[in-house]
């Protein structure tokens, strides 16, 4: 069992979805750059919108090996980072 509450976290709240793209890219380049693996990006659960966002952006990033919905947490989603790339 991974215990996502130790790995970096991003919370979106607030965000619009026209903004996720730099927010998220950033930190995902911060984080390769530390050597992080693993980060929680938290899009909230709302519409779906701010989420759906965030999905074409991960599926997008050549640094992003795989990501899923937090099945304990259904408002943020769990990523796993090429940090050797």
């Amino acid at each position: 069992m991974m215990y996502w509450n130790y790995y970096p976290k991003i919370d979106l709240h607030g965000e619009y979805t026209t903004t996720a793209y730099t927010v998220v890219h950033n930190f995902l380049e911060e984080q390769k750059k530390l050597k992080e693996p693993y980060v929680v990006i938290i899009h909230g659960k709302g519409s779906g919108k701010l989420k759906e966002e965030v999905y074409h952006i991960l599926s997008k990033e050549k640094c992003v090996l795989e990501f899923h919905l937090d099945p304990d947490n259904l408002g943020q989603t769990l990523v796993h980072l090429d940090v050797k790339k």
